[in-house]
């Protein structure tokens, strides 16, 4: 469990409408773990107070957008709500609570399409984008774009690549890709102009699972590095229901 900052060094929160049905409060322009930290504790100090009119809440690295019901409450009423709960959440006794996951991925060649083009463009080798991608610890910082697709900060900034000018042809689910300092896990296979390294057997969103969603935003990530051999043996526990990445908190 890790306590908020304090109200005199939190950042200043800003409260911005966004359209009819939605207020963003935002923290900064920066992709910081503190200021994530700031936008998860002020979610929770939400979920423990009774806003009649708030639909959904969703995090994102440096803002919380809430929907409501206009019919419901006014966009001028629910900013003075989210107004009065952002100043003393902090003294409220909000914590934030966070799982630590083991996440199993293959970075041989027929899934890590891309690695050996990322090793050159960086001057790096492959085996060494391999290391500094599994030894790595990331956070979930949102959920976004696409179901289940988990943004991750925490990516070495010796990995930090930009993206394709042009799009690569879609990778599978569950590819682990990386562009413009960023980590993603695919749920869907699409076109993307990010870089293919490595992919997981997990399904980290199912609609025929419950949960849908195996991990939380705040949640933390390690990598367990599996061979070939053992990506097909988890992937058919995966296809009869098993979930296969491990809590190691």
């Amino acid at each position: 469990m890790t306590a908020p900052t304090s109200a005199a060094k939190r950042p200043k929160a800003k409260f911005l409408p966004a359209g009819e049905c939605a207020v963003v409060v935002e923290y900064g322009r920066t992709v910081d773990p503190a200021l994530h930290d700031q936008v998860l504790a002020l979610d929770s100090a939400l979920a423990t107070v009774a806003i009649q009119g708030i639909t959904e809440t969703v995090p994102t690295y440096r803002s919380l957008m809430v929907h409501f019901d206009p019919v419901r409450i006014s966009q001028a009423e629910l900013i003075l709500h989210l107004q009065t709960v952002e100043a003393n959440f902090s003294s409220a006794g909000t914590a934030l609570s966070r799982s630590r996951w083991s996440v199993p991925i293959c970075y041989d060649s027929d899934c890590a399409e891309d690695l050996v083009e990322v090793a050159e463009k960086l001057g790096l080798s492959p085996d060494r984008v391999v290391s500094l991608h599994s030894e790595a610890v990331f956070r979930i910082y949102m959920y976004g774009f696409a179901p289940g697709y988990a943004y991750l900060g925490g990516l070495p900034p010796e990995l930090n690549i930009s993206r394709r000018l042009a799009p690569r042809p879609a990778p599978p689910y569950g590819s682990v890709v990386i562009a413009g300092g960023q980590a993603l896990i695919f749920t869907i296979s699409m076109p993307t102009g990010w870089y293919v390294i490595g992919r997981t057997p997990e399904r980290l969103f199912d609609l025929n699972r419950t949960p849908n969603f195996i991990f939380q935003v705040g949640d933390e990530l390690m990598i367990e590095r599996i061979d070939r051999a053992r990506f097909d043996v988890l992937a058919r526990e995966v296809e009869s229901g098993r979930i296969v990445a491990r809590r190691v908190d």
